[in-house]
């Protein structure tokens, strides 16, 4: 009997849910890759439109790549633990299944994983719209060499943006880790503590992966969710600090402010509640003082070598600032 453990070198998990318009070129995306040795697992979580079809149709034409399930709905942490439990490959990755990809995206990051025994492969991604135009291009690992060895290049930690999505994983990461259920960003929870597991990535400069931003996204809405931000930062602080990294601590911090200060700030500039703007604030302000961040570090941290705060549009920079001096009544005006 043929062992099907060792016939897949990438177990690719796609949730899905209501995504009838956008799934067939996702899955178009990932039958054409130029890595033979992969499983699609297409999860069906709870959809109630069309794409139960779609799935069906790939896995009739595709019967060696696409495996589909169906399962009630559980939100994107619980399909995508439902694939994890199922998946046989070496390596997996993550595609959200209204994005897509290019067709060397993961034989790209499988080889160059292999090439330097690398437990995470990480490419560029850049966000399109639904016509295909390029809206966005998101660098991230700018100057950085195709291996990189974390004790030595810890700053990483706190650099990289942590999407599931343009990376690939050892499976072996995943031995008692699992997507955080109930949450949002659920991201930002769970790739931090795999990183820390790591001893070397790879990086891919392409521009395999493509996010589409949707005009119906429900991302658009911003409430207090936004906390769960702070929550998925300190459990990661906490993780950091039984790592094998624990004495890094400048790596800690830069993290703390590019996840917990900047990226909520810009999740909290989007929240129209007045009652769900300041109690955000309120709880921002308790993280800062009880992380010891200092508004000096907050301004003058350093992302890929560069002053964070001066490499960004002049409406962020003053958004940041007056939100950092606390200037609330000023920052409800700017973004109103």
């Amino acid at each position: 009997m043929i062992n099907q453990e060792n016939l897949f070198k990438v177990s690719i998990i796609v949730p899905v849910y209501n995504v009838e318009l956008y799934l067939e070129k996702c899955l178009l995306s990932l039958v054409n890759q130029t890595l033979r040795e992969i499983e699609i697992l297409v999860v069906n979580d709870g959809s109630k439109d069309q794409s139960q079809q779609i799935i069906d149709k790939f896995q009739q034409e595709y019967p060696d790549r696409i495996f589909g399930f169906m399962k009630e709905n559980g939100g994107l942490s619980d399909a995508r633990n439902f694939g994890i439990d199922r998946a046989k490959g070496q390596y997996l990755g993550f595609v959200d299944s209204d994005d897509y990809v290019s067709e060397m995206m993961f034989e790209e990051m499988y080889n160059l994983a292999e090439k330097h025994n690398a437990e995470m492969a990480i490419c560029n991604l850049q966000k399109v719209d639904e016509n295909g135009n390029v809206t966005q291009k998101l660098t991230q690992l700018p100057n950085f060499p195709e291996k990189i060895v974390l004790e030595n290049n810890l700053s990483v930690f706190s650099d990289i943006s942590y999407f599931a999505c343009n990376k690939l994983f050892r499976r072996e990461l995943f031995q008692d880790k699992r997507f955080k259920k109930g949450i949002h960003f659920e991201d930002i929870e769970l790739i931090p503590q795999l990183l820390l597991q790591c001893q070397a990535l790879t990086f891919v400069p392409d521009y395999h992966y493509q996010y589409l931003e949707r005009q119906d996204s429900i991302s658009k809405s911003h409430t207090t969710k936004g906390l769960d931000i702070l929550k998925a930062v300190e459990t990661v602080s906490k993780k950091f600090s039984q790592s094998q990294f624990s004495n890094q601590l400048e790596a800690l911090k830069g993290f703390q402010i590019l996840e917990g200060v900047y990226t909520f700030l810009a999740y909290l500039a989007f929240v129209k509640d007045a009652g769900d703007f300041d109690k955000m604030s309120q709880e921002l302000d308790t993280f800062i003082k009880t992380n010891g961040l200092k508004i000096k570090d907050i301004l003058q941290y350093k992302r890929f070598g560069r002053n964070y705060l001066l490499s960004l549009p002049l409406k962020k920079k003053i958004y940041y600032v007056l939100s950092l001096l606390r200037l609330k009544k000023l920052v409800r005006l700017l973004i109103n």
